[in-house]
């Protein structure tokens, strides 16, 4: 049950027991959001979960989870986010664009973080009430931004798990900003999928509602030479027997960076589009998808960059859901992309597009550990799989499987 805190007026309550605290001593130094939520996992165990009989069932909270909500207690993660204005912003329109669906309704904002949503919802009209639900600790602080904004009577902060936590009625509208790197790293999407399957009303809305992941393959000459030609000639001196580990320790695992349109050698293929509305976990566990792309220029070839954007608006009907789930299976030039775009004054989007401007997703860049020399109209084809890590399903397997050239290729990386 959930403990109240004494003198909190706007009903903030808390969902963790003594033993879950962590002094900040513990806190580790600022570092961008995927370090933080990757260091905090770290030597990690799993943690023994007692459920009570009778209980709803519910998902077992794992000593990786515990890492990845304290990672977000940090204040340096949420300033990051917030001073991404493409992203602030974006969402603020959305809020306001969707004011007629959050006038005086019941809202419920999925990892709330310093409660900025909550309360834009809020200042929208959602007058009835708005619940802020985050389970690490910057839910102190967030109830704190509440009562300084005198929207204790509007929004209530919960502090634990979407998966645990308890509201009392249904809700009119998600809000959420649960997209990670490549933008299903972290996981998050399951505790939407969560506050949808306990508390959405039937036709209610969910911001935002609908996600495509992209990829494309990339020539970016600069990155390599600054990473790996460097060591041919270190102040005169040959340093060619540091290559294969500068290649291990640069292209091992996936780089988060911005890249321009420049860098991009065709036209995205679509890897998955997720419906908000109809998503499932299960779906999420592993996603797979073929891919074919022709080059539009020569061009060495150093590897695939993934990209997402996402649309703010109500459910489509079934026949545009079920067009738009193909795109996956068999769409890789440019009429995939455009056939969700026929009319950009329809939805409004979120888009990390190397094209578009830069946002702290950026993009993520799986480089290969040797160039491969690509001619104008060369194919380049092949399949990849992102799957959640046994590990910690939090962290994704990437394993990369492409044929350019006559040859045969395969990339496997972890995203930590």
């Amino acid at each position: 049950m959930f403990l109240g805190t004494g003198g909190d007026s706007n009903g903030y309550r808390q969902q963790c027991s003594s033993s879950e605290k962590r002094s900040k001593r513990e806190r580790i130094r600022r570092g961008s959001r995927r370090s933080r939520i990757r260091d905090e996992s770290r030597n990690i165990h799993e943690v023994e979960q007692h459920r009570a009989s009778g209980q709803r069932e519910r998902p077992p909270c794992t000593g990786f989870d515990m890492a990845y909500f304290h990672s977000y207690s940090h204040l340096g993660i949420h300033e990051e986010m917030i001073k991404d204005r493409v992203r602030t912003e974006t969402y603020r329109a959305a809020i306001s664009q969707h004011q007629n669906s959050i006038a005086g309704k019941v809202v419920v904002d999925v990892g709330c973080g310093t409660g900025i949503l909550a309360i834009f919802c809020a200042l929208a009209g959602a007058k009835r009430q708005v619940y802020a639900v985050d389970a690490s600790d910057i839910a102190v602080q967030a109830n704190e931004v509440v009562k300084a904004n005198n929207l204790s009577e509007t929004v209530i902060v919960l502090h634990g798990r979407v998966e645990d936590v308890e509201i009392d009625e249904e809700v009119d509208v998600i809000i959420s900003e649960w997209m990670g790197y490549m933008l299903l790293y972290e996981s998050m999407l399951g505790s939407v999928i969560s506050a949808r399957d306990r508390w959405l009303k039937p036709g209610g809305l969910i911001l935002p509602s609908y996600a495509t992941l992209y990829m494309a393959p990339v020539t970016h000459s600069d990155r390599y030479s600054e990473s790996i030609d460097f060591w041919r000639n270190v102040y005169g001196i040959d340093m060619s027997a540091m290559l294969p580990l500068a290649k291990q320790c640069a292209f091992e695992e996936p780089c988060v960076e911005t890249i321009t349109g420049e860098n991009v050698l065709t036209w995205p293929h679509v890897v998955k589009y997720v419906d908000c509305y109809t998503i499932t976990s299960q779906e999420l566990e592993s996603v797979n998808t073929r891919f074919k792309f022709k080059s539009m220029m020569r061009a060495p070839l150093h590897g695939f960059a993934f990209w997402f954007d996402v649309e703010f608006s109500g459910p489509v009907n079934k026949d545009t859901a079920s067009l738009l789930n193909g795109f996956s299976d068999n769409c890789s030039l440019d009429n995939c992309q455009r056939k969700k775009r026929t009319n950009p004054n329809e939805a409004l989007i979120l888009s990390t597009a190397p094209e578009d401007p830069p946002t702290h997703w950026q993009q993520t860049m799986i480089y290969f550990y040797d160039p491969i020399a690509v001619e104008q109209d060369q194919l380049i084809e092949g399949s990849v799989t992102l799957s959640q890590s046994k590990e910690n399903a939090r962290f994704m397997n990437i394993h990369l499987e492409y044929v350019c050239g006559g040859r045969s290729f395969v990339k496997e990386s972890v995203m930590r």
